[in-house]
């Protein structure tokens, strides 16, 4: 494999994956209210040229809820990405102050990843109340020590983090911490590990919705479109739970690929 076949491949992922979130975006500019608009004498309509992905029992559009839910899946995946990124980096900042201050967040990083992740989840979710701003620090609490642990002096759970080098580099100058260069060493893990891990937000986003901890039932979220569909499969209305399904699969999927090439090409 030559040297420029893993930047071609990671351009085209970062292409199609562009693509897609302009088609998303777009689509709810275009979209407007289609996704709640009932229509009562096409309930439950099968995939057709009329009705596209079906209806569901209230007879809305499958195909809009579906594009909606996800695009509320990706906003809720950035932010909680953005807010988690932040506190790690700057619970990660404040063990190079001190020793005592390095042990301190190495113990709750260590905490935080012993507790199960879906029953710290639904437990957040729930002290907070639910709702959209519930679910996105749900998210970014109990996905910061992933970062952290890679960026904090004194974890080597990612075989050697950056702050390795950075704690040689400290160790030479009279073996003080110099926060000053911590920024500059840990940026390609702060940028990186975010986007290799969305994809595991947006899951995490729809199963805490699917299980009643998240979203309420009037959004039209991917993990409310699953939820509802479990009451009506065995009636034979598969395309309620497999359109929505398949299409966080393929979002999923999309920025998995996109985190893989990219680390491969830098």
């Amino acid at each position: 494999m030559t040297a420029t076949q893993p930047r071609l491949r990671a351009m085209l992922s970062l292409s199609i994956t562009a693509v897609f979130i302009v088609g998303l975006i777009a689509s709810q500019w275009l979209l407007a209210d289609s996704a709640q608009q009932m229509q009562f004498d096409a309930r439950l309509a099968p995939p057709s040229l009329e009705h596209w992905l079906g209806t569901d029992a209230l007879g809305r559009e499958l195909w809009a809820r579906t594009l909606a839910g996800l695009a509320l899946s990706f906003w809720v995946g950035c932010l909680a990405a953005l807010l988690s990124t932040l506190i790690a980096l700057s619970l990660a900042a404040l063990a190079t102050l001190s020793a005592r201050l390095d042990a301190l967040v190495s113990l709750l990083i260590d905490t935080l990843l012993s507790v199960p992740h879906l029953i710290l989840l639904m437990l957040i979710a729930f002290a907070l109340g639910g709702g959209t701003q519930a679910v996105i620090i749900a998210v970014a609490v109990t996905h910061w020590p992933s970062l952290a642990r890679c960026c904090a002096p004194n974890c080597g759970s990612c075989g050697k983090p950056p702050m390795y080098a950075f704690r040689e580099r400290s160790a030479s100058r009279a073996g003080l911490y110099s926060t000053a260069t911590y920024f500059p060493i840990c940026f390609p893990t702060a940028w990186w590990v975010p986007c290799c891990c969305s994809p595991t937000r947006f899951l995490h986003e729809a199963a805490l919705t699917f299980l009643g901890f998240g979203l309420s039932p009037s959004q039209p979220a991917i993990g409310v479109l699953l939820a509802e569909a479990m009451r009506y499969l065995n009636g034979g209305y598969w395309w309620l739970g497999v359109f929505p399904g398949l299409g966080l699969l393929l979002m999923v999927l999309m920025f998995e690929r996109l985190s893989s090439h990219l680390r491969r090409a830098l």
